[in-house]
C-alpha cells in the first residue's frame, strides 16, 4: 500500500525551522533528529524539515511516499516512465529511495528498515 508518508522542505538551519514552524504557524512537533530532520502534525499529512545533511533532493521540496518495499516500487515507477535518482538506500531511519516523475518533479518512495 502506498500513501502520503510527508511533504519535505529542505532547510539549512533544522532548529531555526522549527522554531518557525512550531512558533508562527503553530505546528506541533512529532519528531526531531538535533539538526537532521524534523517532522510536524500537518493535520493528516506529515510536514518535513530536512538538513543539509538529509537532502536527499538537492533543495527541493518533494512529496515522499511511505510504502512496503522500495525496491519493488521505485522498479514500478521507472517502468512507468520515472527517472531514479539515487538509491534505493539506507538512511538513519529508513529505507529510501529518490525519482523524478515524467515532468520532472522528485519524490521519495520509503518504508522502515
Amino acid at each position: 500500500m502506498t500513501r502520503i508518508g510527508n511533504v519535505l522542505y529542505v532547510a539549512q538551519d533544522v532548529d531555526e525551522a522549527v522554531r518557525f514552524y512550531r512558533d508562527a504557524l503553530g505546528l506541533a512537533v512529532k519528531f526531531q533528529d538535533g539538526g537532521r530532520f524534523a517532522a510536524f502534525d500537518g493535520g493528516g499529512t506529515t510536514f518535513a524539515v530536512a538538513g543539509p545533511e538529509e537532502d536527499v533532493t538537492g533543495g527541493e521540496p518533494a512529496v515522499s511516499f511511505k510504502v512496503d518495499d522500495v525496491e519493488a516500487a521505485a522498479g514500478k515507477a521507472t517502468a512507468a516512465g520515472a527517472r531514479l535518482v539515487r538509491g534505493p538506500e539506507e538512511g538513519p531511519h529508513e529505507i529510501r529511495a529518490v525519482l523524478r516523475d515524467p515532468a520532472g518533479n522528485p519524490f521519495v518512495l520509503y518504508a522502515g528498515r
